[in-house]
């Protein structure tokens, strides 16, 4: 049966489009990777995707939903969230003033991914951010 098992594990999860529901992601995330060094990566990725899905896409609205899927394999995660869509334009990175308290979201994500990608149209959007482990070195693992 071994033969038919996959390296990689994917976990899925349908969350309402309420902000209480970033919190609930985050904290599925960290019991999905508690051992994971990318776990603290990843958990904010989620919280930053997940918020802007709610923020900017008809997910925020009263029905709406977004969908997180975490994809494992020993150094590698994939973290994708889809939205409903609902917004004409591409995610994308944005300089935000000092004073701000919104804009740098993706901005973080780009700064802690080895890659992010960007596919679907303004009917929902898969927003997918890939980290990966650093090599062993002395005991310790980072992502």
């Amino acid at each position: 049966m071994d033969e038919y098992m996959s390296a990689p594990r994917v976990w899925g999860l349908m969350c309402p489009g309420s902000r209480e529901e970033v919190t609930r992601a985050r904290r599925w995330t960290r019991d999905i990777l508690s051992n994971h060094p990318c776990a603290d990566d990843a958990e904010l990725i989620v919280s930053e995707l997940g918020s802007n899905a709610l923020t900017h896409t008809a997910s925020g609205s009263p029905y709406g939903t977004f969908q997180l899927t975490l994809s494992l394999s020993p150094r590698t995660v994939a973290i994708s969230v889809t939205d409903e869509g609902g917004h004409p334009d591409e995610p994308r990175s944005t300089e935000a003033d000092p004073d701000d308290t919104h804009g740098r979201g993706l901005t973080i994500v780009m700064a802690l991914a080895r890659r992010l990608d960007i596919t679907g149209s303004q009917h929902g959007r898969t927003v997918t951010a890939q980290l990966v482990a650093a090599p062993e070195q002395a005991g310790a693992t980072t992502c």
